[in-house]
């Protein structure tokens, strides 16, 4: 159990994980030039991004699967590697539609170790008691990986374009790599391999609370991964229009979403730090009903003076996020440790594979609801279809029924 108040452990994968990101949302913040320079429509545009949420699914649920016979350490080191290199893949390459969406779906394909094993080795690593906290800056390195990613890339479009900011976020993850293998140098990697263990129907028999969590967080990431791949786009369109400064307008964009960002960082650590003082369900129903409200209205906004949007939006975000930690911690404590690596596999898959659908579905519907050609100004009906998974969520987290049993870490350390 982790007693020290500082510990160079979560540092050093915190670190390791915002470098790492670098890439992630490069594409998102260049959204508004692509879609000139890459002659795409909002559907192809939203493609794109879906390629990469289905790649990233499908990584998560293998890397988790994995995760319980071969060892959570040994597959997030070899996920790092993996990604350092598709992430120079796709900066170096990826110059087309057809070029980007398959290079970007390769990229996410790579990532998924980054997360769900992450999540065992927190799991191994902390005592119920401080993981939500702990948890809490897991995701918050997250958060602040997909800003730090938006703001190199903004500025990478000021100094050399798309081009540039592809090959810069493109190459950083290789310093994340590097952080990884000295957090995880002397940690010991555990394995499942052996013994008997129940099987996944078996674990959702036994514990409703495990299926109402995984629901919970299919909805979530429908709403949450539809936002963060269109909410750039969103803020340029409204607030800067388009024209001949149109990358101006992107750059805008993007640095306004990795501020966003920050407040998620800050909502992941506040509210994986409040479940572990007040309780998992009560967080989890509060921050999934403010953040679905946000959703079916923000879009409807665009009227509003640009300083109350901007505000508006970081509430959104905060509420948005704010659920993550939680919904990963309360899980861990809802599954055997023998057995969680393949329910993080199923809960990965259902929830990444939503969130790969929401951006065509919003892209879809944005140019139904807008003129052919034109920069879209009405957004209310696309952002209304991610509430619609906000609000499922919100339902999922009232019926979870919090046991009130603190589990002990299956190892100290």
């Amino acid at each position: 159990m982790i007693k020290k108040r500082f510990d160079g452990w979560l540092v050093l994968i915190f670190i390791a994980r915002i470098a790492l990101y670098a890439n992630f949302m490069v594409y998102a913040a260049c959204v508004p030039v692509l879609l000139g320079k890459w002659d795409m429509s909002a559907t192809q545009a939203g493609s794109i991004s879906s390629a990469f949420m289905f790649g990233y699914a499908a990584s998560l649920f293998v890397f988790a699967w994995l995760s319980d016979r071969y060892g959570a350490r040994r597959l997030f080191l070899f996920s790092a590697v993996l990604s350092a290199l598709s992430a120079m893949g796709f900066g170096f390459f990826a110059q087309s539609y057809l070029t980007g969406l398959v290079l970007y779906g390769l990229a996410a394909s790579t990532q998924g170790g980054l997360y769900t094993p992450a999540i065992i080795l927190f799991s191994e690593r902390y005592d119920a008691s401080k993981r939500g906290g702990a948890m809490g800056y897991l995701i918050a390195s997250t958060s602040i990986g997909y800003a730090f990613s938006l703001v190199v890339s903004g500025l990478c479009l000021a100094w050399g374009g798309y081009r540039v900011a592809f090959m810069v976020t493109g190459c950083l993850p290789v310093v994340g790599m590097l952080f990884c293998w000295l957090a995880l140098r002397t940690t010991p990697n555990r394995t499942h391999a052996g013994g008997r263990r129940p099987g996944v129907p078996a674990i959702f028999r036994r514990n409703r609370n495990v299926g109402l969590l995984i629901a919970g967080y299919t909805f979530h990431g429908w709403e949450l991964l539809g936002m963060w791949t269109w909410t750039p786009a969103f803020f340029a369109a409204v607030i800067a229009v388009s024209g001949d400064g149109f990358g101006e307008t992107a750059r805008f964009g993007a640095y306004l979403v990795a501020s966003m960002h920050l407040v998620g960082a800050l909502a992941s650590v506040s509210m994986g730090r409040l479940a572990d003082l007040l309780g998992r369900r009560i967080v989890l129903v509060q921050v999934a009903t403010v953040g679905a409200g946000l959703s079916l209205v923000i879009g409807w906004l665009t009227f509003l003076p640009a300083g109350l949007l901007v505000f508006i939006g970081l509430v959104y975000y905060f509420f948005a996020l704010g659920d993550s930690p939680v919904l990963s911690t309360a899980l861990t404590e809802a599954v055997e440790p023998n057995c969680l690596g393949s329910v993080l596999a199923i809960r990965a898959l259902l929830g990444f594979g939503a969130g790969g659908i929401a951006p065509i579905a919003f892209g879809a519907v944005l140019d139904l609801t807008n003129a052919p050609g034109t920069t879209p100004d009405t957004w209310g009906w696309a952002f209304m279809v991610l509430g619609c998974g906000g609000v499922a969520a919100a339902l999922c987290a009232s019926f979870y029924r919090e046991s009130g049993k603190m589990r002990r870490p299956i190892r100290s350390q």
